[in-house]
């Protein structure tokens, strides 16, 4: 690689966006940043700004647009707010790749903008294939568009794909750590706290993600993103949990051959790998020792504790907007359990109560998604403020 690629990231203060620009920051003659977005962190924002010089920062709420303005007048940077704004500025002739990083259903409307605009997408919002992925990959098709994952399950898999050609295969593996909560009972769930669930045992993440890991959901995400990603059935997709994080997935092929790929848990090493693909840069990431890990252990997911891994899985297999539908639900939920106004467990039940009245549309088009998202988020607003207090512990 040598021309330098500008990079404009959608989500920049958060984990993956501040990782993405440590990995920026010691490849500068590789990248250039070209435009920031946050949704409210103003002031990191603004000292992304500053330190990285992009020519757009975007802050999409906009009562701290002119914060954000005056405190980069003194620089070149051109200040904007609002998601329409990100929609029409990640189409600018001048990015070369889109990493995303917004939280949630948030990230979609933009991504579909740079895909048909041709931009190549690193992509760390799985909600965006969850909600419409048939409608995605579709449009990358159509536009000539690499998606890159960025997810470390999901880079896992794509760099155990390189160089396969046709080969065809057989299974996806997913692994899953378990979370700070693998092995409880329903009984010990029913009283876990914000507290407990923000602690993960390996990685260190934004808190929708981390309660994600903590009640499986993300791993079903993951697997519903997986189905897109790599084009499989959902019978093609299994789940298990590796407490340890090292092997990060692992594809079958239909010989019984079994590749996977390895490493210490650090977002950075996925990150630089879909920003420098097909290449591999050097890097000082801390490397991982065999020595020091002389056990690598696998379990059985547990799905009838664990209801929220289940759950996508049956979406996945109804397909049409039922994975916007628990999407949407899931994003209610989780707020409202870091808000404490819904248990650990009672996120489960707002999510299939949303499942089963939601009305279900088996070839959703765009506005169907949108119209889903929507009806949804006020569907689980409206359930949890009914909940009884038995959902409300903590």
């Amino acid at each position: 690689m040598t021309n330098k690629r500008n990079i404009a990231i959608l989500g920049s203060t958060g984990s993956i966006g501040t990782q993405t620009l440590e990995v920026i920051g010691g490849n500068d003659d590789l990248f250039s940043v070209f435009l920031l977005t946050a949704n409210s962190n103003a002031d990191l924002l603004i000292a992304q700004a500053l330190q990285f010089n992009p020519v757009y920062a975007i802050i999409c709420d906009s009562t701290k647009y002119q914060y954000v303005k005056d405190s980069l007048t003194n620089t070149d940077v051109k200040v904007l707010a609002g998601i329409n704004a990100i929609i029409e500025t990640v189409t600018h002739p001048e990015i070369d790749i889109v990493l995303t990083a917004m939280v949630g259903f948030a990230g979609l409307e933009p991504t579909i903008a740079a895909i048909k605009a041709g931009k190549d997408i690193a992509l760390a919002n799985k909600e965006t294939l969850v909600v419409a992925g048939e409608l995605v990959t579709g449009l990358a098709k159509k536009h000539g568009v690499k998606i890159l994952p960025v997810d470390s399950e999901h880079s896992a898999i794509f760099q155990c794909l390189a160089g396969e050609g046709g080969n065809e295969v057989e299974k996806i593996i997913l692994t899953a750590s378990g979370g700070p909560f693998r092995g409880k009972s329903v009984d010990f769930l029913n009283n876990v706290t914000r507290e407990d669930a923000l602690k993960h045992p390996n990685w260190v993440m934004g808190a929708k993600i981390t309660i994600d890991s903590a009640s499986l959901m993300n791993k079903g995400l993951e697997v519903i993103e997986a189905k897109w990603l790599f084009d499989v059935d959902v019978e093609q997709i299994d789940v298990i949990v590796h407490p340890q994080s090292i092997i990060h997935s692992m594809v079958q092929f239909r010989d019984g051959s079994i590749k996977a790929q390895m490493g210490l848990p650090d977002m950075k090493l996925p990150i630089q790998y879909a920003l420098t693909y097909p290449s591999r840069i050097k890097n000082n990431f801390k490397r991982f020792d065999f020595i020091n890990y002389p056990q690598l252990t696998f379990e059985k997911a547990d799905l009838k504790t664990f209801r929220n891994l289940a759950l996508a899985f049956d979406a996945l297999k109804k397909g049409g907007n039922m994975p916007c539908i628990i999407n949407a639900a899931n994003e209610v939920a989780v707020a409202g359990f870091l808000n404490k106004e819904v248990g650990f467990l009672g996120m489960s039940e707002v999510i299939e109560q949303c499942m089963q009245h939601i009305a279900f549309t088996e070839r959703p088009v765009l506005e169907d998604y949108l119209n889903t998202d929507k009806e949804t988020r006020i569907f689980a607003q409206n359930l949890i403020q009914k909940m009884p207090l038995k959902a409300l512990l903590f």
